[in-house]
């Protein structure tokens, strides 16, 4: 058993949520398939490398992009995100450079590859819960600001919530959006702000939470460290089938 196949319980939490079988030929077992794609998502190796176990590598990357084309890795990632209590959540950003390999589609508004100091990239865009978990996700180009994705990020705002960011999302219009939905904006203000807004300090603190979860998810996932992916889509859905895997290891230490 290799260290990116599932457990049993992180096979019970999948498969609860995998979508249904439909009539005609038979789907190849799905468990092997899934921790075939969990093996090149933790590796970064080509999908034509992919061991024996896991069945052809075709098969294994027909059903990843299959699935990610029909928005299935969304829906199974927001149904065990949906399960759990938001009371405070984070927004920030972090930049991955690109293989060579992604760049292949030269001008194709679906790559979402940019160029920044770090070479040609994209941006990945999180917002997470009070235990950095993620919630939801926005993709650019690698040279884009924080801040616009915000108004997708932060559309679903509840009352009374918490919003903790940096002072790049220091922006009036930001602060609108917020108090608009009740929340509570807790951004430090930039020093060039003629009226500087006040906030929570002590709160604020919390907000390390994000970015070590950006950490983490860049060291246990090498397929997310560098982008080998093609298309944006491809690129969101491994990293959504990270955030899974992160929020059953944190249900499974929480149990």
């Amino acid at each position: 058993m290799a260290r990116s196949d599932m457990s049993d319980l992180e096979w019970e939490f999948i498969k609860a949520v995998l979508p249904n079988k439909t009539r005609g030929k038979k789907r190849v077992d799905d468990r092997r398939v899934i921790n075939g794609i969990f093996y090149v998502l933790r590796t970064g190796i080509p999908w034509a490398d992919l061991p024996e176990q896991y069945g052809p590598p075709t098969t294994v990357y027909n059903r990843f992009n299959r699935w990610s084309y029909a928005g299935h890795w969304d829906r199974i990632m927001d149904a065990i995100a949906d399960a759990h209590n938001v009371e405070m959540v984070m927004v920030d950003g972090t930049s991955v450079r690109a293989n060579h390999s992604a760049t292949i589609l030269k001008k194709d508004p679906r790559r979402c590859l940019g160029r920044s100091r770090g070479g040609l990239g994209t941006k990945i865009h999180a917002l997470t819960n009070q235990d950095g978990l993620p919630i939801r996700y926005e993709l650019t180009p690698g040279q884009a600001h924080d801040a616009p994705p915000c108004k997708t990020l932060l559309d679903n705002l509840q009352p009374g919530q918490h919003v903790l960011a940096d002072k790049a999302y220091d922006a009036d219009w930001i602060r609108d959006m917020i108090w608009e939905k009740g929340a509570i904006d807790v951004i430090p203000p930039k020093a060039n702000r003629k009226l500087p807004a006040d906030f929570d300090a002590e709160i604020y603190r919390e907000r390390n939470k994000i970015e070590r979860f950006f950490g983490r998810l860049k060291a246990s996932f090498r397929r997310i460290a560098t982008r080998y992916e093609k298309t944006s889509r491809n690129f969101l859905s491994m990293i959504k089938l990270a955030s899974v895997r992160l929020w059953i290891e944190f249900y499974e230490s929480a149990a």
